[in-house]
């Protein structure tokens, strides 16, 4: 059975929150740095929970961003909830108030409710022409240098 992971991410943790998609029945919980080992963190614990995964996050990309970006370049199914879709789900909630564990599983659930999200998915197109972006002017006044072979520049996109 898929499991549907709910993240409610903020600029210094990322909490998540795991239910299972037949019957919304939490499963598990975790809250992580919102760093580049806190976002591993987060996968590796999501792996033990189920091999059949759905990672909702909240549409706040300038703060779920690095994550975003590691779930779809591993492979991982990533959607996006829009933030008015938690007030419903938070108050169908059984327990009140507001917490960073009780808005992940608004988003989970509100996933679960919502089939037709947007999925975020990686645009090589997108990341290839973002490679020769600006990064660095060097101090010496020169021209600015444009960006070779990053590697790691792509920005996950949603299906027009």
């Amino acid at each position: 059975m898929t499991v549907v992971i709910g993240v409610d991410p903020h600029k210094q943790t990322h909490t998540a929150m795991a239910v299972r998609s037949g019957t919304g029945e939490l499963v598990g919980e975790r809250t992580a740095a919102a760093r580049a080992a806190g976002h591993e963190e987060l996968l590796r614990w999501a792996e033990g929970l189920s091999a059949d995964r759905l990672w909702a996050l909240e549409d706040v990309r300038s703060v779920s961003r690095g994550l975003e970006r590691l779930l779809v370049a591993r492979g991982e199914r990533v959607i996006r909830v829009p933030p008015k879709l938690m007030a419903g789900a938070r108050r169908g909630a059984r327990s009140f108030g507001k917490s960073d564990s009780i808005d992940a599983l608004a988003i989970a659930r509100a996933a679960l409710g919502h089939p037709d999200l947007p999925v975020a998915f990686e645009d090589r197109r997108r990341a290839r022409s973002s490679c020769s972006s600006i990064i660095a002017r060097p101090s010496s006044g020169s021209a600015p240098r444009p960006r070779t072979g990053c590697g790691g520049c792509f920005t996950p996109s949603i299906p027009r």
